[in-house]
Formats: C-alpha cells, structure tokens, sequence
C-alpha cells in the first residue's frame, strides 16, 4: 500500500514539474519599444556651430532580442531622435547590435549589454548633411514581469559613445535613458 501510494505521489509531482518548467522557460524572442532620450556632448571647432554643445535628443525606438538560452541573447536597437536646438535643430538615427547578459529571477531580470553600430545624424548634431558614424552602447536595466507574454522596464540606461566629427577629439561621450514595455513573443 505504501509503494502504491508512493509511486502515486512521484508521478503527480512529476505531472506537476512540466507545466512548472514550462512558466519559467525563457522567451526565444523579444520586443521592446519605447520612450527615449539622448543627452548629445559635442564640443565643435566647425564653422557655424558653437564651440560647445549639449543637444537633448528626444525620440523612440526599439530593440529586438533572440535569446540562445536562459543567460545570454543577441540584440538590435533602433532609435531615432529629433534634436530641438535653438536654431541648430536636426535628428539622429541609431543602429546597434550586441550580446546581452541577463540573470533571470522570477519576475525580475536584470541585464548588461555591449552594443556596436552607427549614427546617421542630420545637420544640427554634426557636419552638415547626413552622415554616417560609428556608435556604441554600454549599459543595463531591469525588466518586471507583469504577465506570461508582458514586462516594464521603467529605466534603461546607457553610455552612448559617438565618433562625430567636431574638429577636435571626433568622439563625444553622451548619455541615454530609455523606458517602455517588452514583449515576450515565442516560447
């Protein structure tokens, strides 16, 4: 009667550890899209600009993530700004792509990213016209899980390096913040 009622208790708490398992699998794919700010740094030694610059640039984005497994993933981000700038006014466009580290823990996680890419800027931010240049990313945020497929993630913040051609040292040191939702596609 005991090794009834034993085997019994194993099998249901091994019906019970699939769908278990199956709630804390980690998404292949997500999306996040939201808000975003860029504080640019440009210290210029070009004709028609001043010598000195902190452009804020205010936008939208997002970034697509295929996760490899539980720990690491691949992103890309997408931004766009628009700088309003007492006269100098222009845009950017930002392209990154990089590994992501992120430390699941229930319906916290945490994650670090390196990302590389470029700037296509406008004038306003650099020479004039459209222009090319290398850009990248290094921070982190947390996301909080609010349901199966959904997660905020009140602030993500970042280093943004930018090698702009300004007549001097051609790299400005910028910040960025970042808040909105992400969506966890595929399981």
């Amino acid at each position: 009667m005991t090794n009834s009622l034993a085997i019994l208790l194993l099998l249901a708490l091994l019906g019970i550890v699939g769908p278990v398992r199956a709630q804390t699998e980690t998404s292949k794919l997500e999306a996040y899209g939201g808000f975003y700010y860029a504080r640019f740094n440009v210290n210029a030694n070009v004709s028609g600009f001043p010598p000195t610059g902190t452009f804020n640039g205010y936008g939208g984005g997002g970034q697509l993530e295929y996760n490899a497994n539980n720990l690491f993933g691949i992103v890309g981000d997408l931004a766009g700004y628009y700088v309003p700038n007492n006269g100098y006014g222009g845009g950017a466009f930002s392209y990154l792509f990089g590994p992501r580290a992120n430390i699941r823990r229930g319906k916290l996680t945490p994650f670090a990213h390196v990302l590389l890419g470029g700037i296509l800027t406008s004038s306003g931010i650099g020479q004039p016209g459209p222009e090319n240049h290398f850009a990248m990313a290094v921070g982190g945020s947390v996301d909080f899980t609010v349901s199966k497929h959904l997660a905020v993630r009140p602030a993500q913040a970042e280093y943004f390096m930018t090698k702009i051609p300004d007549g001097l040292s051609n790299r400005q040191n910028n910040l960025c913040f970042s808040a909105g939702i992400a969506l966890r596609l595929s399981r």
